[in-house]
């Protein structure tokens, strides 16, 4: 991590430290996500045929959750080659973001599939039509088979990432889902009960809901920039205070540029002597020193103010 020091006399100096040691690198799972996006599209156009001929909607929404999780490994691809652009003009942070926007949309399309399957599960459940129980296991069991393989590949790319692990939370939700639907094609065949199919895909949607809920909450914490998950505002306040010849600390923002990217800025105010000194250097090393010993903070800036120049600021906070 480098740090590059600022600083005038008499005027707010800046601290920026710029690692990014964690983004997103081209191709670091590019192979991984390949390999199990063909893995699940060649397996969801024959289930599509089968469920179409056999009547079975445990098997369609299945087939409608691999499509998602195409769409999700797909985005996960697109994100990774944007997020390797480097920063050029006004796309100050690149476009590493690409991901979270990537995993807020898989999210909504989860929330729309899970919707229609729903409502159409609900119809079978009160008039069930005939299930052909057969067609409906083999296919869950090779669907089990297919997702334990891309589960077994998703598992060692990095799943710091949020598009990655989306990808794979979709893949393991669909994992349970087959399991589900080849619960529900063995009862069918065993003893005829054809509702536990309609049964299945509401399980199927409760999987898929549990899916739209983490990666809506995660990405919408980003988006909307607040604190990353486990970082305590007041404790970071708190640590920064502890230096020595700092009096106050405002303006504190601390915010996730993507996954594994914080950032964090801030307003200190020092004595007015560390102005007149020399100190304020040694004041931003151990600002950052504080930062990397107890908050992983990739990104930091810190301006460092005159008590005077409270007079000076608005709005701060």
């Amino acid at each position: 991590m480098s740090n590059h020091h600022h600083d005038t006399a008499g005027n707010p100096a800046k601290h920026h430290s710029h690692g990014h040691s964690h983004a997103i690198a081209a191709n670091a799972d590019r192979r991984y996500l390949v390999i199990a996006l063909a893995l699940i599209v060649g397996f969801m156009i024959v289930e599509v045929i089968v469920a179409i001929l056999s009547g079975s909607l445990a098997l369609l929404s299945d087939a409608g959750h691999m499509l998602t999780d195409a769409g999700a490994i797909a985005a996960s691809l697109w994100a990774i080659n944007l997020a390797a652009r480097p920063a050029r003009g006004i796309w100050t942070f690149g476009f590493k973001r690409a991901e979270i926007l990537s995993a807020a949309a898989n999210g909504i399309t989860l929330l729309v599939i899970s919707a229609l399957v729903a409502v159409e599960a609900i119809h079978r459940l009160l008039d069930p039509p005939p299930v052909e129980g057969g067609p409906v296991l083999i296919v869950a069991i090779f669907g089990i088979i297919v997702n334990l393989v891309a589960v077994w590949v998703l598992a060692k790319a990095n799943r710091s990432s949020l598009n990655v692990e989306g990808s794979f939370q979709h893949i393991l939700t669909d994992l349970y889902g087959f399991i589900a639907t080849a619960v529900a094609g063995l009862v069918v065949l065993t003893t005829g009960f054809t509702r536990a199919d309609a049964i299945a895909s509401l399980i199927v949607v409760a999987l898929m809901l549990h899916a739209a809920w983490g990666l809506l909450r995660d990405s919408g914490r980003i988006l909307l920039e607040g604190a990353p998950e486990g970082v305590d505002l007041d404790q970071v306040r708190e640590h920064l205070l502890e230096t020595g010849h700092v009096r106050d600390v405002h303006d504190l923002h601390v915010w996730t540029v993507t996954s594994d990217l914080p950032a964090l800025s801030a307003h200190v105010v020092l004595d007015e002597s560390c102005f007149h000194d020399g100190h304020a250097p040694l004041i931003l090393d151990q600002l950052q020193s504080c930062l990397t010993g107890h908050f992983d903070v990739e990104h930091s800036t810190f301006q460092l103010e005159p008590a005077g120049h409270a007079v000076h600021e608005t709005g701060t906070h």
